[in-house]
């Protein structure tokens, strides 16, 4: 009886496999016969399930996101059962520091499809800024709950503060990539950032 093709799994290989080797050779340096033979399947299989390099592409994008937030759901999970605001918001910018393999594949990669989404029509029309906006208001509600809490400084402008909060994290995150300083050293920084926005607790 011929074998039942999973056709989700097979995706999920195809993308892995592109995130793989953009990781290694960089985003733009990502053709369809590389991503093949990364996944051990042919040309004509990868074509198959996305038809163009394009949407190749997008569904990459979309599942380093998804990816994130299971990693973020994890951590968030192992805070305890009902985590404060601070706990929340720290799972979210310690796991976008490339403090493990995983990670900074996801850093690298991440950071590639900014950069291509600045030239890339398909990219650059919503797709790219979806998650960064989604992260903003993830945060952005958090901290609206930490105010109303009084567990931060009164009159804290909560939008600029997520913003803020997520450019640290980026801008350290990039720093840890090229060696500038070592993920312990980013972390701590962050939590210094949080120990003063979050004088009166969790």
């Amino acid at each position: 009886m011929p074998k039942r093709v999973d056709h989700e799994e097979r995706r999920a290989q195809i993308t892995e496999a592109l995130v793989r080797v953009a990781g290694r050779r960089g985003l733009h340096a990502v053709g369809m016969r590389e991503v093949a033979a990364e996944a051990g399947v042919s040309l004509r299989l990868v074509q198959y399930y996305f038809e163009t390099k394009e949407k190749l592409l997008l569904h990459g994008l979309q599942w380093l996101t998804t990816r994130l937030s299971s990693r973020i759901a994890d951590r968030v999970r192992a805070a305890g059962e009902a985590p404060g605001p601070r706990a929340v918001i720290e799972a979210v910018l310690l796991e976008a520091l490339p403090t493990d393999e995983e990670s900074r594949a996801f850093h690298l990669v991440h950071t590639a499809y900014a950069v291509l989404a600045v030239t890339d029509e398909a990219l650059a029309a919503q797709p790219f800024i979806d998650g960064p906006n989604a992260a903003e208001d993830a945060l952005g509600d958090q901290l609206e709950r930490a105010r109303e809490a009084g567990l931060t400084p009164p009159g804290l402008e909560v939008r600029t503060e997520a913003i803020s909060l997520l450019a640290l994290s980026a801008g350290l995150g990039s720093s840890v990539l090229v060696g500038q300083r070592t993920p312990e050293a980013a972390t701590a920084i962050l939590r210094h950032h949080l120990d003063r926005l979050f004088p009166n607790g969790s």
